[in-house]
């Protein structure tokens, strides 16, 4: 194995069932989970580069299936950096970013270390569908290190080698503030399914450390769905009348469908807590942005590992899920997902409040109308009362 290791316990074939994606010192191994038993099933070697990164998968590119990233230096000191994707049914390793240099100025990764390991820390910031990076670049000249936000953009090349790419935020005042940065990742601190930033930087003594926290600004009203699945197992046999709920289990998959605002059918996919040592710094939730479509989510499915000798696939299916809401999975019992159960809380978004106001402006507008036509009506009634009295009058003589 090698060390630091980026080994990883996630569904690697789209079958719902969580793999085993090991990192050794010479290649990366697949082990596919077999009517729950592990069993080799390829090997990959690493891209030509002197130092190597951590391993992080993601669903890159929207396709519902899990793509593999990995941080990369050509030389030992990382002057020339790049990240590669693999896709998860190719050994070829392409380039989603190599340009790291902003006007005259060179930055590059910082070498790998036990206390810094060279990692990308992964979250969908823009709610678009597609995972963001934060990640620790250093300036060649000495003037020091900061975090950087990097968006995943369409690829604008030429040439592009994949459909999408990185693009490095160089005027994050934020993050640029904060100097001596040495790991940076997300965490949705307010709960409102929005990816806020946490930033971990030294102070000017060099021995201390200061974590900082960052609200996400981002205004767009875009939507989401926020999937938390737990074990469903008590800590000692549950009694009858007690359902068991656990804790955030590691190995979880879930994906969804539905249709955008063109029409076109949308994936998207996600592990819960596939890796955990060396700063992996997981969400214990996995947060699917929809972009700025408010449809229903026509299918979620979600599926929990499955044990040795178990042929039986753990996959449940739930339909018509609200956007900006949060699922709770309670899997019980595990190898009867019909009996599974979820949670769903709601998150308003701001066009709750702008729905509010334009339903309340439409009712003041229509209650006016009302007044004046009944205002009108009356004056009428008034007039045709006074021309016949005067009628009755005349009438009368």
């Amino acid at each position: 194995m090698r060390i630091p290791h980026s080994n990883a316990f996630i569904d690697l074939n789209k079958d719902f069932t969580a793999d085993l994606f090991l990192t050794t010192k010479t290649s990366f191994e697949t082990w596919i989970n077999k009517d729950g038993n592990f069993t080799k099933a390829d090997v990959m070697s690493k891209p030509e580069a002197k130092v190597i990164g951590q391993s992080s998968f993601v669903d890159f590119d929207g396709d519902g299936e899990q793509d593999h990233l990995l941080p990369a230096c050509t030389d030992e000191t990382c002057q020339q950096s790049a990240i590669y994707l693999a896709k998860s049914d190719s050994k070829e390793w392409v380039p989603v970013l190599s340009e790291f240099k902003h006007k005259e100025t060179q930055w590059g990764f910082v070498p790998g270390s036990l206390s810094q390991p060279l990692v990308l820390h992964l979250g969908d910031y823009n709610l678009d569908g597609f995972p963001d990076a934060l990640v620790i670049l250093r300036n060649m000249s000495g003037s020091g290190q900061r975090a950087f936000l990097l968006e995943n953009i369409p690829c604008n090349g030429p040439p592009c080698s994949s459909k999408r790419m990185f693009h490095i935020h160089w005027d994050q005042s934020d993050l640029g503030r904060i100097e001596n940065a040495t790991m940076a990742t997300f965490f949705d601190i307010y709960e409102d399914g929005i990816l806020d930033m946490l930033v971990l930087s030294k102070t000017d003594s060099k021995s201390d450390l200061m974590i900082h926290a960052l609200k996400n600004n981002f205004e767009a009203d875009a939507y989401f769905v926020k999937v938390m699945v737990l074990s469903g197992l008590c800590s000692n046999d549950c009694p009858e009348d007690v359902k068991p709920l656990g804790v955030n289990q590691p190995g979880p998959y879930v994906m969804y469908t539905t249709v955008d605002s063109t029409g076109n059918l949308k994936y998207a996919s996600a592990g819960q807590l596939s890796q955990s040592a060396h700063f992996s710094l997981q969400l214990p939730y996995t947060v699917l942005g929809l972009g700025r479509s408010a449809n229903f989510l026509d299918h979620l499915f979600v599926g929990i590992p499955r044990e040795p000798g178990n042929t039986d696939i753990r996959k449940q299916e739930w339909t018509a899920i609200i956007p900006n809401s949060q699922l709770i999975v309670i899997p019980f019992p595990h190898d009867k997902p019909r009996s599974w159960s979820a949670k769903l809380y709601l998150t308003p978004s701001n066009s709750v409040l702008l729905t509010a106001i334009a339903l309340i402006g439409v009712c003041v507008l229509i209650l006016v109308i009302i007044g004046i036509l009944h205002w009108k009506e009356k004056k009428a009634d008034d007039r045709e009362k006074r021309q016949e009295a005067h009628r009755f009058h005349f009438d009368a003589m």
